[in-house]
């Protein structure tokens, strides 16, 4: 068997969920709510939400487009440190982490290596973040750090993959040369967060916002949100992303990381939910079918999560910068609602058109 079949490929992602909802049931127990969340899901949120769901998600995306057996250890070893962290191993959690990680930098330097372009090289670079931001946090540095690592992993791996589709667009040689200019210069900002935390979230944070600039300069979602169905869907996704991306990386250069804690809160949550989340929603009716030849078709009512996570998003921010800690509650627990009804909607939707055509095919 020289892949995973996409049956097999199912377990993977129930690992990434399982340290999705530890990580969000923690986040919520920060916020104040007594929901019995694990102790690891309140310690180590970022944990498990940066290393093992997203990285379990997103180095399965890559494994398949690798389609060779050995890339699933990737995933395997990111969804399997989120477990043992839950199980109270934080030693061996972040040990799996690191070897997730590395793993995902070699499938990714390989692909880059069949297919030499700009896009992925920068797909690599952000492997390389992730891996940078969990031996940081291996090493004991500050989460803080490690947080700024999973930020830079976000933003060129989205924006590696946006790099590609801009293609359409032609952007002129210059501009992409800028490009990859804050693509390697968000990779060294965060490799020195563990050193120098404050002027690495201000580097970064002029990078962040130098990054949305040109995506919502360049990407193709500035045309395509003209078009109706997915493809608004998508393009709407996306630009509303970059919003966040560029008022995220605009506080984290005012703030840095010796501000408010509101602000450092603020800006977090507006990368991580604000940019992050939207893609996530975004990108999905793709993504399913990709890795589990699951179809997830349109239908209008996906933009319900997505207007809920944005609207309370905004109401979490507005409690970040009020330090109001019931704004920010209530903006939290609409931020998990929103996440929540994201996946049971597409769950819906994906066996509803599993069973169409089912019957489909018996007629």
């Amino acid at each position: 068997m020289k892949d995973l079949p996409p049956l097999g490929r199912a377990p993977l992602l129930v690992l990434g969920f399982l340290a999705l909802a530890a990580a969000t049931a923690g986040g919520m127990a920060r916020l104040g709510f007594a929901l019995g969340a694990p102790s690891a899901g309140i310690a180590w949120h970022g944990a498990l939400m940066a290393g093992a769901f997203f990285g379990t998600l997103i180095s399965l995306e890559r494994a398949v487009a690798m389609g060779t057996l050995w890339a699933y250890a990737a995933p395997l070893a990111c969804g399997a440190g989120g477990v043992t962290l839950l199980a109270g191993h934080g030693g061996a959690a972040f040990a799996l982490f690191v070897t997730g990680a590395a793993l995902f930098g070699v499938v990714s330097l390989l692909l880059f290596l069949k297919q030499r372009a700009l896009h992925t090289a920068v797909l690599v670079l952000g492997a390389v973040a992730l891996l940078g931001a969990n031996v940081a946090l291996a090493g004991g540095a500050a989460p803080a750090a490690a947080a700024l690592g999973w930020i830079a992993f976000f933003t060129l791996t989205i924006g590696g993959e946006r790099l590609e589709l801009s293609r359409i667009a032609r952007p002129p040689p210059a501009a992409r040369r800028v490009f990859a200019l804050i693509a390697g210069a968000l990779l060294v900002a965060s490799f020195f967060a563990p050193w120098a935390i404050d002027a690495a979230a201000r580097a970064a944070g002029v990078l962040l916002v130098a990054a949305a600039l040109w995506l919502s300069r360049y990407d193709i979602a500035t045309r395509t949100v003209r078009a109706n169905g997915l493809t608004r869907y998508i393009a709407l996704c996306l630009l509303a992303g970059y919003v966040w991306l560029a008022f995220g990386g605009a506080l984290f250069a005012l703030a840095g990381a010796s501000g408010a804690p509101g602000l450092w809160d603020a800006a977090l949550h507006a990368v991580m939910l604000g940019f992050v989340f939207s893609m996530v929603f975004g990108h999905a009716p793709v993504i399913l079918p990709a890795v589990l030849r699951a179809p997830l078709p349109y239908r209008p009512v996906l933009y319900l999560p997505l207007v809920l996570l944005h609207a309370t998003l905004a109401l979490r921010v507005a409690g970040d910068l009020a330090a109001s800690a019931s704004l920010r509650a209530g903006g939290g627990a609409g931020n998990a609602a929103a996440i929540g009804l994201f996946i049971v909607t597409a769950a819906v939707l994906a066996l509803s058109a599993r069973t169409r055509a089912r019957e489909t095919g018996v007629r």
